[in-house]
């Protein structure tokens, strides 16, 4: 088992800057992939961002490139999510997903992800 706990929401005005991390405990972190969904009111779980197991490969969705980083600390069992320039459509619940992994690559489907956190709010006001 795993258990994700994400931190580091909050509202922000459009243009600033947070950094949400994922602390995941219960398996060697090290050996799992990690992703960041993040699901606006009355719209579908979509994926932001996904690292894979060693930190040197990472894929992010269209609408947040050259604005969010995806990064892990695999000694402190941290993902993190920097998010820049902000935008109102950047609100939603970002959740944290966590699957284990032997090949060393990133998944970008929801369905491949075993394991996930309660979320945490991002709203960002005009």
């Amino acid at each position: 088992q795993v258990q994700p706990v994400e931190s580091g929401g909050g509202l922000v005005q459009a243009g600033g800057s947070l950094r949400l991390s994922c602390v995941a405990s219960g398996r060697t972190f090290s050996s799992c992939s990690m992703g960041w969904f993040r699901q606006a009111p009355g719209k579908e779980r979509d994926l932001v961002a996904a690292i894979n197991r060693s930190g040197n490969r990472s894929y992010y969705a269209d609408s947040v490139k050259g604005r969010f980083t995806i990064s892990r600390d695999n000694v402190q069992n941290t993902v993190y999510l920097q998010a820049n320039s902000l935008k109102p459509e950047d609100t939603a619940v970002y959740y944290c997903a966590v699957r284990s992994d032997n090949t060393n690559r990133y998944f970008t489907d929801i369905q491949e992800y075993a394991y996930w956190g309660q979320g945490t709010q991002v709203t960002v006001s005009s």
